[in-house]
């Protein structure tokens, strides 16, 4: 019998090895990483509403079907057993139960569709820096950014149809639109009206090549200006607050986002990186008091000497001290260093800051070689390659992104140039002001003019004014996308605290290098996940998703 049983464990030990030769690795017998992957594929595909018509469908009764069966995916995805599985692939299935959760909160809570006119913004000229556009859009809009320039007949025709689709969608629109937020449906007005300029601007520039897309372009135009008409009239009946409140906040945070706070942590964080970025402003600026100010450049020829050979700099020092560099990177960052644009006032506060010295955009800017490495680098995971739904990905976007600018000036970035890391502790209070802001919206402690005054009063240098470009659009998009807000300084601590306990673990053998290599390899997923993976520590991932 002793032999038998010895035989038996040998032949059991050599089925499970077999069982998924392609990864290498352990499973149950019943649950596979492929049947996660298949689900994950089943799920993008229904996640769309359908378009009979050509556009998506966000009716009440398509919104209905599309919540009822969204129960269906959830048991599927808590029948796969995950034990014994290896981190990684346990990181992939929180993603998925991340989304699944977001698509839930959407259907309770936020209903864009229902509640936020702005969501149905059709056209967008510019690319995003994320991997996926931020906030709530609509499926199928018009990202011009996914087209090669100059157009062909075959992407004129469809960009083409799907300006011709606005009309019936905004009719449509207009009787899904119910809700009662006041915030949200006078700041859509102004989202609207932007559409309309950016599409006639569009039209222009099409005009010699492809007149009838231009054409299209401007009937789509009058729609969008028809539709923008319709909710300034409807503003002076809404009455309601915009905000999700503290309780929805909270499960909303930890659920989806994955990150072990609440309110009430975010607001003792951000408060303390406020003040933090102030102290640190203050004391720089005492120990630079003996060399000149910065001042803007004033001509097209300073500027683009100035942002050219801060770039070499900015892209020497990330290859000599921060992480591996490869020949696509200099190129991405490369194609975002914009042109010199005159004016006497206050241009936008990222432009204030670029026009003073180079180097903390260039940081933050990250981003781009973010998105550069999705393409030509992309994650070997096939949950991980897809942008994440509902901006899951913002805690490691945004968090690296203020993480650089922070990292890069310990670097050494600014070694020959003290006065602009005074521009580093600037651009600190400014997310950790407006991240308030955004969490006091939601919290219902603020409405929208009450949280732009008061970021603007937060940043230093009156670089952020209230009624500018930059704090208006920032706080409408963060009523629209609760957790964004607290996204940069949040992601940033929690990278903090990755190289504490990574370093740690390795004392006195930590190497900024490969730590960066390998923070990069994991995707732009939650941090919590992430710290996860890299430090085998799962207690953040357990605080948020505790009951």
């Amino acid at each position: 019998m002793t032999m038998i049983r010895f035989f038996a464990v040998i032949c059991c030990f050599i089925f499970m090895l077999s069982c998924d030769r392609g990864r290498s690795r352990i499973v149950p017998s019943g649950s596979t990483y492929e049947d996660l992957s298949r689900l994950f594929r089943e799920w993008r595909a229904f996640q769309p509403p359908p378009s009979p018509k050509g556009y998506p469908d966000y009716s009440p009764a398509a919104m209905k079907v599309q919540r009822d069966q969204l129960g269906m995916w959830q048991a599927r995805l808590d029948a796969i057993d995950t034990s014994g599985w290896p981190v990684r692939d346990q990181v992939d299935w929180f993603l998925v139960w991340a989304e699944m959760n977001g698509t839930d909160f959407e259907h309770r809570v936020t209903r864009p569709w229902a509640n936020d006119p702005a969501f149905y913004v059709w056209f967008h000229p510019s690319p995003s820096d994320v991997p996926e556009r931020e906030g709530p859009n609509p499926a199928g809009y018009i990202d011009l950014s996914a087209y090669a320039f100059p157009l062909g007949s075959r992407d004129a025709a469809e960009i083409s149809n799907k300006f011709a689709v606005m009309k019936p969608m905004y009719q449509q629109a207009r009787e899904n639109l119910t809700g009662k937020g006041k915030d949200l449906w006078r700041l859509s007005v102004r989202s609207l009206r932007q559409q309309s300029a950016d599409i006639m601007a569009f039209a222009s520039s099409v005009r010699n090549q492809h007149p009838q897309l231009a054409d299209a372009a401007l009937a789509a135009k009058k729609e969008s200006d028809l539709f923008a008409d319709w909710i300034d009239g409807q503003v002076k009946s809404k009455t309601g607050v915009s905000g999700v409140g503290k309780e929805n906040y909270d499960w909303y945070i930890r659920k989806v986002h994955l990150m072990p706070y609440d309110h009430n942590s975010y607001r003792q964080l951000l408060e303390r990186e406020l003040m933090r970025s102030h102290a640190a402003l203050r004391v720089t600026e005492h120990l630079n008091r003996e060399w000149p100010p910065l001042v803007k450049a004033t001509d097209p020829q300073a500027f683009d000497t100035m942002m050219q050979r801060g770039l070499r700099e900015f892209m020497q020092l990330l290859s000599d001290r921060v992480m591996t560099v490869k020949d696509y990177m200099e190129p991405a960052m490369q194609a975002q260093l914009g042109t010199f644009t005159p004016s006497d006032k206050i241009r936008g506060f990222f432009a204030e800051v670029d026009y003073r010295d180079p180097m903390p955009m260039r940081s933050h800017q990250f981003h781009w070689i973010d998105k550069a490495m999705q393409k030509h680098d992309p994650v070997a995971s096939p949950i991980r390659r897809e942008p994440l739904l509902h901006n899951i990905f913002d805690s490691r976007a945004e968090g690296l992104a203020t993480a650089m600018e922070e990292l890069m000036w310990q670097s050494g970035l600014y070694r020959n140039r003290p006065r602009a890391e005074e521009l580093v502790w600037i651009m600190l209070a400014q997310r950790a002001a407006r991240g308030l802001g955004g969490l006091n919206q939601h919290t219902r402690d603020m409405d929208f003019d009450q949280a732009t005054r008061f970021a603007s009063r937060w940043v230093p240098r009156g670089m952020l004014p209230a009624e500018g470009e930059t704090i208006q659009a920032e706080e409408h998009f963060y009523l629209q996308q609760p957790g964004y807000e607290t996204s940069y300084v949040s992601g940033k601590l929690q990278i903090d605290q990755l190289i504490a306990e990574y370093g740690r673990q390795r004392e006195g053998k930590f190497d900024l290098k490969p730590f960066m290599d390998e923070f990069l390899s994991k995707g732009i997923i939650p941090m919590s996940l992430i710290y996860w993976e890299m430090t085998g520590d799962r207690s953040m991932v357990d605080a948020a998703t505790r009951q």
